[in-house]
């Protein structure tokens, strides 16, 4: 009876008795208009006004020391790292409850991930957690660097992602990267228009990752951005995202090894028609979700709401099933009937590639496994 019910919500939400997505990109201002201007001006690819546009109108909107766009999301985690002098071999301490880019970018600098349990609320990277294992397992050299106490490997960094757009606990994981000297690298992917205590996501850390993938808030196609805290962590990112050549008239001369992780124009464009409009999409997900915490009270599902610290953008909106037979009862259901649902990611220390990673207890992450669903969450303008 609650699955139909919570279809016919869906639905009337939406006022559709077609497919439903789970989030769907939305094209209602100057996009068009952008592009053809981009296509008119032959910039297409890395050199364009709308790049620089847009890094500054996400420096301006996020608070950022510096922005620099990427071809993608993953693209602006590997930078990040690269900066952060995270090396092959090394350790950076992750969630196992996240999308498999964050561990991507680690495996294409060669390194490790450590995982982590989350906490239950936010579902986001557990600083006591963290900081039980680093007392247990890790120790400072005489050089005052974060090695694992039996392989001796660098610990580099701590990297939490924050769930669906609610912020993990910042300022803990800040005071624990000054104790272990650790860098903070913020997984943001998901929380464009998110804040911890009024500054937002991607600029507590050291450096943070946005994406703008065609499911996130706003969409550049695919795209990313490197937000940096430090104004000389931002000019050589954007040196050794743009292949680190130096500036010249025609030689082409490049003066250390880099990446071609330029964000092209046309993207760019696309990037600032949704800017333009990214306010409103937030607020049209807010009071979604209010909608959603309002069908589910008193319910045996809990909605998952944002942390009493955080202001959360609701990227997906979720809730937490009774248990795992419920859980797949909700899925087959809304899928079977057009409304798209989906569980949360499989845990990354059971996909091969990461199965032989060191890890904690992560006995919240796998009672978050098998209970969350996420919900259409597209933004409906109409209510915003």
């Amino acid at each position: 009876m609650m699955h139909q019910q919570l279809i016919n919500f869906i639905r009337d939400t939406y006022a559709t008795q077609d497919f439903v997505p789970l989030h769907a990109p939305t094209f209602l201002g100057n996009e068009k208009d952008y592009l053809a201007e981009t296509i008119d001006s032959t910039f297409v690819s890395s050199v364009g006004k709308f790049v620089d546009e847009f890094e500054h109108s996400m420096q301006t909107f996020t608070g950022s020391t510096r922005a620099v766009a990427t071809v993608n999301g993953t693209a602006a985690l590997h930078a990040a790292l690269h900066l952060a002098d995270v090396n092959a071999g090394d350790l950076v301490i992750t969630q196992a409850l996240t999308f498999v880019a964050t561990c991507n970018a680690l495996h294409h600098m060669g390194a490790k991930p450590v995982f982590i349990d989350i906490e239950p609320t936010a579902f986001g990277l557990c600083p006591q957690a963290t900081s039980i294992w680093l007392a247990e397992h890790a120790e400072l050299d005489d050089a005052g660097y974060c090695r694992h106490k039996v392989s001796g490997a660098a610990i580099k960094a701590i990297m939490p992602m924050h769930t669906f757009g609610h912020p993990v606990q910042l300022d803990e994981f800040v005071a624990i990267c000054k104790l272990w000297n650790l860098n903070l690298v913020e997984d943001a992917a998901e929380s464009l228009g998110a804040f911890y205590k009024g500054q937002h996501t991607g600029t507590v850390g050291r450096f943070g990752a946005l994406s703008f993938n065609g499911n996130k808030v706003i969409t550049t196609g695919g795209g990313g951005m490197l937000l940096c805290k430090e104004t000389e962590d931002g000019l050589r990112a954007k040196h050794i995202t743009t292949t680190a050549k130096v500036p010249h008239s025609y030689e082409f001369y490049h003066d250390e090894p880099a990446f071609n992780y330029r964000m092209p124009n046309i993207n760019a464009a696309l990037g600032c028609a949704q800017m333009e409009r990214l306010e409103l999409m937030l607020n049209s997900k807010r009071i979604l979700a209010v909608r959603y915490a309002d069908f589910f009270k008193g319910s045996e599902f809990r909605f998952v709401k944002e942390p009493d610290y955080a202001h959360s953008n609701y990227w997906l909106n979720a809730v937490v099933c009774p248990n795992l037979a419920s859980r797949n009862a909700l899925l087959e259901t809304t899928n079977a009937q057009g409304v798209m649902t989906r569980p949360v990611w499989q845990l990354m220390h059971r996909l091969p590639m990461f199965s032989d990673a060191l890890r904690g207890d992560l006995i919240h992450s796998e009672w978050a496994e098998a209970r969350l669903v996420n919900l259409p969450s597209s933004p409906i303008l109409e209510i915003a």
